[in-house]
């Protein structure tokens, strides 16, 4: 989130450079060419502008990805489908490595803040210091009395940390990982801003977890069915992120997902119709639009304040 914030200073000091740049004496031989042609009545010279050059900055497709967001450099989400045996669709949409940073906000309800400063960005709606960059949003964890683990902002710790849960770990620049508390997060000497926490793993060292297939060891669900909307969050080793949700599914159709789309560690996030949760942008602070088929809240919901906690993600310029 930092950087991308100095991104948009970045491009205040390009755009002035230009700026300066565009009254200034003509180069000779470093792009158009300079022709001059002398009489004794008169001296014409005569400029001829370089062709003009295409560039982009949005790489290929992957086979199997489809783009739903580019950034300042390129494709920054992309996503794709992965029907199950069932029938079953899983979304995964995958939020690029070095094109987005993440930002955890807390809920205006859950998880509780107490007497805790809670910085202008982390609260429980998108920051206007945010909203310029916002490529995303998806759904948090679990409510705080499931005691599905803990949750620290800004570095604060507002729910005891356990080890041995899956982690979804944010440092000060913005970047993410997912890994296991006390084990493979955080990373040694790493400044970490928040934490969220939610469960053991689902995914580990690249294979489901033995659990998958136990769909009531991964929270009570609506009416006590199998069936109900799920959402997950993994990392694949390039360090993409891979947020993972179907409106009716088991905790095994996410994880096989995840890892089809190479996740080699992943953890479960909220269930149930009311909170599974993704929302993306074409382009930074372009309208949101839901993504995942049947999710009861609008697009706009981060932006208009949520009672629980939710995930920005942001454009790196």
């Amino acid at each position: 989130m930092r950087r991308g914030r100095s991104a948009l200073l970045a491009v205040g000091c390009v755009a002035a450079l230009v700026t300066g740049c565009s009254s200034g004496t003509t180069l000779a031989d470093g792009g158009g060419t300079t022709k001059t042609s002398t009489s004794l009545a008169s001296t014409t010279t005569t400029t001829t502008a370089p062709p003009p050059t295409t560039t982009t900055t949005t790489a290929p497709e992957e086979p199997g990805w489809t783009t739903l967001s580019v950034g300042p450099h390129g494709i920054a989400i992309d996503e794709r489908v992965y029907p199950q045996a069932d029938g079953t669709q899983v979304v995964v949409t995958r939020f690029l490595a070095n094109h987005v940073d993440y930002n955890f906000h807390v809920g205006s309800q859950d998880p509780p803040s107490g007497n805790a400063a809670i910085l202008p960005d982390s609260r429980s709606a998108v920051s206007p210091t945010e909203q310029p960059l916002l490529l995303a949003c998806f759904n948090g964890g679990f409510k705080v009395e499931a005691a599905a683990g803990g949750t620290e902002t800004s570095g604060t710790v507002l729910v005891p940390l356990k080890p041995g849960l899956a982690s979804l770990v944010i440092d000060t620049a913005g970047s993410a990982q997912v890994g296991v508390w006390g084990s493979t997060v955080p990373t040694p000497g790493e400044a970490v801003a928040s934490v969220r926490q939610n469960l053991t793993p689902l995914v580990l060292n690249g294979q489901p977890s033995p659990e998958a297939g136990n769909w009531q060891a991964w929270g009570a669900t609506l009416g006590g069915v199998p069936l109900v909307p799920r959402s997950a969050l993994g990392e694949d080793p390039a360090g993409d992120l891979l947020y993972a949700a179907a409106p009716s599914s088991l905790p095994v159709d996410l994880a096989t997902a995840l890892v089809g789309a190479g996740a080699a560690t992943a953890m479960e996030l909220d269930i149930n119709p009311s909170t599974v949760q993704l929302d993306t942008a074409a382009t930074p602070g372009a309208p949101l639009v839901a993504r995942i088929p049947g999710q009861s809240r609008p697009a706009d919901q981060c932006q208009a304040g949520w009672i629980r906690d939710f995930i920005t993600v942001l454009s790196v310029g």
